[in-house]
């Protein structure tokens, strides 16, 4: 693989604490917006391309769904890097609510964590 995009399981930290190498912070706005701003450019080239096969002469209808069928090869293309980005904030996201929920999940035991245990 030559392509930029991450392997599967590439994107995922396994330390916890440690830095995200691609900015990503997984924070619920940073996601939304990688994700707004992926379907938006989605969105626009289906737009571009129908208008441009309207103008060529194809009725409406069809212009759409030949545009539709043309933008999935060519949105895989074209926005790699905002998939990419998309990517890595949905990983940086599941790792920290995995983090968020094994730390719930051990103060529900009573278990304390390595910050708890300094009184001892």
């Amino acid at each position: 693989m030559t392509s930029e995009e991450p392997r599967p399981g590439e994107g995922v930290r396994t330390d916890p604490g440690a830095p995200s190498t691609t900015g990503a912070t997984g924070s619920p706005g940073r996601v939304a917006l990688a994700i707004v701003l992926y379907v938006g450019v989605r969105l626009l080239i289906v737009a571009v391309l129908t208008g441009v096969l309207v103008a060529v002469g194809l009725p409406l209808l069809v212009a759409m769904l030949v545009a539709l069928v043309v933008a999935l090869p060519l949105s895989v293309v074209l926005f790699r890097g905002l998939r990419a980005r998309l990517n890595a904030e949905i990983d940086a996201a599941t790792s920290a609510r995995r983090e968020r929920r094994e730390r719930l999940r051990a103060e529900l035991r009573g278990e304390t964590g390595p910050d708890a245990g300094e009184g001892s």
